[in-house]
């Protein structure tokens, strides 16, 4: 859906996409997809759009105003931001880490099924990345393994985890295969889904008999050697190496 306040204030203010873009230091086809396809720019990228325009920021994205307030972590463990329920940040913010990622996407699950069912075009987007030359690895739970049924178990869900992961097959089903796309199956027990695109990670945690979505998500950006971001990204390195790659 495009972005017609944007797109208001560039004709208010007589810019195009290239002249905005170069006023911010972002690439045209960015900017474009900023107004045409409503993508949420990083914050700081925001900023600088609405002072180039000289509009108040949340004008243009409305959806910013969920981000928290972002406090110094004394640890310099690179964690941004802590969200009480993974359902709290909107599916705009998402897309918009995703969206940024230009060398590597790594995502580890069982099913993750809210990346296809509030992003309809999220192959789409997966297929655009690998065809510019992002690294992309998907990890989605094997079925059949004793740790999904636990986890349905542990959570009240029964089948229906295992139903789940099966789902995210078959979402998964038209980009595998697909040059520059890795996806594979896992059976380890998942303590945390993680989600990275670049520097930038969502870490949903686990808490026992809870889904998902009411769990709280980690905001991490990669700023010290050997902090959370580098221990949660070995993590996946390491179950990468136990599972079983998907094939058409």
């Amino acid at each position: 859906m495009a972005n017609e306040r944007l797109r208001a204030a560039l004709v208010r203010s007589g810019n195009t996409a290239a002249s905005l873009a170069e006023q911010v230091g972002a690439d045209p086809k960015t900017v474009e997809r900023w107004v045409n396809n409503g993508r949420v720019p990083r914050l700081r990228n925001a900023h600088a759009v609405a002072g180039a325009l000289d509009v108040e920021v949340h004008h243009l994205w409305p959806a910013l105003r969920t981000r928290p307030k972002v406090s110094a972590d004394p640890t310099g463990s690179d964690l941004t931001a802590v969200h009480r329920h993974r359902s709290e940040v909107p599916i705009e913010i998402w897309r918009a880490m995703f969206d940024q990622a230009s060398e590597s996407i790594d995502i580890m699950v069982y099913a993750a099924l809210f990346l296809h069912e509030q992003m309809p075009d999220w192959n789409g987007l997966l297929r655009h990345k690998a065809q510019v030359g992002v690294r992309i690895r998907i990890l989605i739970g094997d079925p059949g393994c004793a740790a999904v049924r636990a986890r349905g178990e542990e959570e009240a869900f029964g089948h229906g985890i295992e139903s789940r992961c099966e789902l995210a097959h078959l979402h998964y089903r038209p980009i595998i295969g697909l040059e520059g796309v890795a996806i594979a199956q896992h059976s380890t027990t998942l303590y945390n889904s993680v989600y990275r695109a670049d520097n930038e990670m969502f870490v949903n945690t686990h808490i026992y008999g809870m889904n998902a979505y009411g769990n709280p998500l980690f905001h991490l950006h990669r700023s010290v050697d050997n902090g959370l971001f580098d221990a949660y990204a070995a993590s996946v390195d390491a179950v990468w190496r136990t599972a079983e790659p998907l094939v058409e």
